[in-house]
């Protein structure tokens, strides 16, 4: 039973020994010369104005959790395009209960004032 498993072990003992071997070889041979331009602040092009532990306004994650909700709709419907002529009326009742959620759910963010922002 675990020779079934010989060739994936040894799969992970080469790719394992290959990244050791490359990140040996640029640890070796690679060029370590840092001046101002490669130690300076990168992420933005300017340095930072304050604390970069400040809290975030709890609306930047709501609106990041309703794309992800209408994200992961787009990635359901698409299956169920698909399959449409196989599932049939109890198909299209699904999911039109399904979307019919996920309205009421947008339409109380929206009242809420979730998508506003100041």
């Amino acid at each position: 039973m675990l020779q079934n498993y010989v060739p994936i072990l040894v799969f992970l003992g080469v790719a394992a020994a290959f990244g050791v071997l490359l990140m040996t070889l640029g640890f070796f041979f690679g060029k370590r010369k840092p001046d101002a331009e490669k130690l300076s602040a990168y992420e933005c092009g300017f340095d930072a104005f304050e604390d970069s532990r400040i809290k975030f306004d709890v609306r930047y994650y709501l609106v990041a959790i309703v794309f992800i909700v209408f994200d992961l709709e787009i990635a359901f419907l698409f299956p169920w395009a698909v399959s449409l002529k196989s599932i049939g009326t109890i198909g299209l009742g699904a999911m039109a209960l399904f979307l019919l959620i996920l309205v009421i759910g947008f339409v109380y963010e929206w009242k809420k004032g979730a998508l506003e922002w100041d």
